[in-house]
């Protein structure tokens, strides 16, 4: 990654999480006993917080901040209906070369946390980028995806974005 696309980005303050880890419905085991002692197959709704908690504290690809920190993504910007979680993000430039493998570390978080009832779309903000169209096919093709996670430079790069993830907003411990 030799091209920085945006050299001195904006920093924000991250806003606080307005919830306990423990209060995340899906984490636990999705197959709970009812009293009987049989196993029912529960479905816990969840929310736009809940889904902002999981990818706030990506790491951006180009520098040391999180997503949120650069608001790049931000709770308003994901809508859940049914079991549909779109999430819509900014990049910092409209020129962002790096606005596909965000995209890409997003779906990757969600994939790996969300129940696999649940349909992911990532898009760009509307106007926010000058390959939107492009960025916004590749992200939610799953044969584009599905190739993209078959490079192993690309998922270690992937990977890398999501170290700090489980941070849910928490500042990083040096």
């Amino acid at each position: 990654m030799s091209q920085i696309f945006n050299p001195n980005p904006t920093i924000f303050a991250p806003v606080k999480s307005s919830k306990a880890s423990s209060d995340y419905l899906w984490v636990t085991d999705p197959l709970e006993s009812n009293l009987d002692g049989e196993e029912v197959d529960s479905e816990e709704p969840i929310d736009q917080d809940e889904i902002f908690d999981l990818i706030r504290s990506i790491s951006d690809p180009e520098h040391p901040n999180s997503l949120e920190e650069l608001r790049v993504v931000s709770a308003p910007q994901i809508t859940i209906t049914g079991n549909c979680v779109n999430v819509e993000f900014t990049p910092t430039v409209p020129h962002c070369g790096m606005s596909t493998l965000i995209g890409l570390s997003i779906r990757v978080r969600l994939l790996r946390a969300l129940p696999n009832r649940f349909k992911i779309d990532i898009t760009l903000k509307p106007g926010s980028h000058q390959s939107e169209l492009a960025v916004n096919k590749q992200l939610n093709d799953k044969e584009r995806v599905a190739a993209a996670l078959e490079n192993p430079v690309l998922v270690q790069t992937v990977e890398q974005t999501l170290v700090n993830a489980s941070l849910r907003g928490q500042p990083a411990e040096d």
